[in-house]
């Protein structure tokens, strides 16, 4: 594993107008999977009085577990609202907290070499965080061991994506590769086969064959997958849309791809 210092690979969330509070995540799902995660180290928690009898619960599973965790800074919903981006809707709660380790994808691939099933999700040019969030949160869901980002222009773990995300930031690994072609290769060279979502594919989801590593690949919305990674892809397939609207928001189309190979 390594550590990094880009902007957009920490969980720095939005730095707040106060010197005293330090945002790094908001609301309660995020906070609450940050909290009870050994692998994060915590430097603040921002709570206020009436989010605080939601916490209590939380804070006695992670003093069971033995986790160190600072004593808790009451204070009020104004100074939250002063700390986060106008119109978050941070639930009373909000944590400064260290960056995790990131992963590398030999770290994956060693990770899951003894596992019978193996999915990881690539996502091509997909930056909006409440995307990338939503997406997290169904790979958490259905199983899946990596998500897998370019290195260029991926959005901050922190703020919107780990509270859309509700907690899986602490629980599914985030690769950040700068090459995903590379990456690709790299992955089809062990084993694994890379199917591309692609509305324009030549088979449905559920025609395609089970396969022990799979690597799901997403486009962003509108221009889809850049050409050298849709090339790189084994095969492109669809979803089995019969709608007036053919396709699927880029996170919604994720869920119903993950459930379809996981119940392959």
């Amino acid at each position: 594993m390594k550590h990094h210092n880009n902007k957009h690979k920490g969980h720095k969330g939005k730095q707040s107008k106060s010197a005293r509070l330090n945002i790094t995540m908001f609301g309660f799902h995020a906070v609450a999977e940050a909290w009870l995660n050994p692998k994060r180290h915590i430097h603040a928690l921002f709570i206020t009085e009436s989010a605080m009898f939601g916490f209590e619960d939380t804070i006695k599973k992670a003093n069971a577990a033995g986790l160190k965790r600072p004593s808790p800074q009451i204070i009020d919903k104004t100074a939250l609202d002063n700390a986060t981006p106008p119109g978050t809707v941070h639930q009373g709660i909000a944590l400064s907290a260290q960056n995790l380790e990131d992963f590398d994808i030999r770290d994956i691939i060693a990770k899951t070499f003894n596992d019978d099933r193996t999915v990881l999700i690539m996502l091509d040019q997909v930056t909006d965080p409440h995307n990338v969030g939503a997406i997290l949160r169904s790979a958490s869901v259905f199983g899946a061991s990596a998500l897998i980002m370019q290195d260029k222009h991926a959005p901050d773990l922190g703020g919107i994506l780990a509270k859309t995300a509700c907690g899986a930031v602490e629980h599914v690994p985030i690769i950040y590769e700068t090459n995903l072609t590379r990456c690709l290769e790299t992955l089809q060279k062990e084993g694994y086969f890379a199917v591309g979502l692609d509305e324009r594919g030549e088979k449905e989801m559920e025609e395609l064959p089970k396969y022990n590593k799979l690597v799901l690949v997403m486009g962003a919305e509108g221009d889809g997958m850049r050409r050298l990674v849709r090339e790189q892809c084994d095969i492109l397939a669809r979803l089995p849309v019969t709608g007036a609207i053919p396709c699927l928001n880029v996170s919604n189309a994720a869920a119903v791809a993950l459930y379809t190979v996981r119940k392959a």
